[in-house]
């Protein structure tokens, strides 16, 4: 009797080697770049938000500001119906609302801002008061930024077929950035009536 071994031949021994070609490895680069650089483009638009989020709170205080002197002075029938518009509106008394864009000083002896006698007020250019490291407002440690990059624009308008209502749209223009010299712009638009 005879004993037949099965032994392997050396060509059967040898076992496919896996692994990754360079065409696959060269691939899988690339699509990792491509993410990679997608995701730097949103992180420079997240950095840029964020370095302009302040300066976008601080124009849509300027204009809620603004919009609540206008309402107080109708309120507290400071002024008359007829002067809550544009300088210049044919009226008798006049408008007291300065036209085109204007720099944000503090308000003037009549406490509304967007006036003529805005700009005659001691203190000058308004500031924004930003809390200090103790998150309080009003301490010794609090920021101040100078509103010299900002300017805003008082529109009244008539309502057509009323004497009693008037559009009134606030536009604070401001540069959002130092490095680009173009503007944005943050409108709040309202009406407002002769009547409390």
């Amino acid at each position: 009797m005879t004993v037949i071994q099965n032994i392997p031949s050396r060509n059967r021994c040898r076992r496919r080697q896996g692994g990754f070609s360079l065409i696959e490895v060269m691939i899988a680069t690339v699509v990792l770049v491509v993410g990679l650089v997608g995701l730097l483009g949103l992180f420079g638009l997240a950095v840029k938000t964020t370095q302009t989020s302040q300066e976008n709170l601080i124009a849509k205080q300027i204009a809620n500001e603004t919009m609540e002197s206008i309402l107080a002075c109708r309120n507290a029938s400071q002024v008359q119906w007829l002067q809550i518009q544009n300088v210049g509106a044919g009226t008798t008394p006049d408008g007291i609302f300065l036209t085109d864009f204007q720099p944000i000083y503090n308000p003037g002896a009549d406490r509304i801002f967007g006036t003529a006698d805005d700009a005659t007020d001691p203190l000058g250019l308004e500031v924004y008061r930003i809390a200090g490291r103790d998150g309080f407002v009003g301490t010794g440690d609090d920021q101040t930024i100078a509103l010299t990059k900002y300017k805003r624009k008082v529109e009244i308008v008539p309502v057509a077929g009323t004497d009693t209502v008037r559009q009134i749209t606030i536009t604070v223009q401001y540069q959002a950035t130092p490095q680009f010299s173009f503007y944005k712009y943050y409108v709040l638009q309202t009406y407002i009536s002769q009547y409390n």
